[in-house]
């Protein structure tokens, strides 16, 4: 399904899928979204991108690994679990923390760590497996 139409448009529609997976992501810890569905939107826009493109392409724009970015991702997931144990607390305890940057200040928490983390697990993995398919399917 390489029509000139779809080779197109798909960078476009990739580039607003990654902002609408941010978007997800960052809303997600107090409305409905998160990680997961954010990482599903995002390794569904790899995946149209390896479509149109191809394999070869839509690695090199990844710039890592898929499977590197998903061992990332469960590396800062367990981090920011563990990050509470150092303050005597039970594990998973979020966390919170004011930093000021330009003069606004900015709310950091764990959640929103391990969110991020979640994320990243699902874009790799999926990303990795939708890529593997394409690959398999070109040949």
């Amino acid at each position: 399904m390489r029509s000139v139409i779809f080779r197109t448009f798909a960078p476009f529609i990739t580039a607003l899928m990654v902002l609408f997976s941010i978007f997800v992501l960052l809303r997600g810890h107090n409305e409905p979204g998160g990680g997961f569905i954010g990482g599903l939107v995002g390794a569904s826009a790899l995946a149209i991108y390896g479509i149109s493109a191809g394999v070869g392409p839509a690695r090199r724009a990844l710039k890592a690994h898929p499977m590197s970015i998903a061992a990332f991702g469960l590396l800062l997931a367990a981090v920011s679990g563990v990050l509470s144990l150092f303050t005597g607390q039970a594990f998973m305890t979020s966390q919170w923390a004011a930093v000021e940057v330009f003069g606004v200040t900015v709310d950091l928490s764990t959640p929103l760590f391990f969110d991020i983390g979640v994320y990243l697990v699902v874009v790799g993995a999926i990303g990795s497996i939708a890529l593997a398919l394409e690959e398999r399917e070109s040949d």
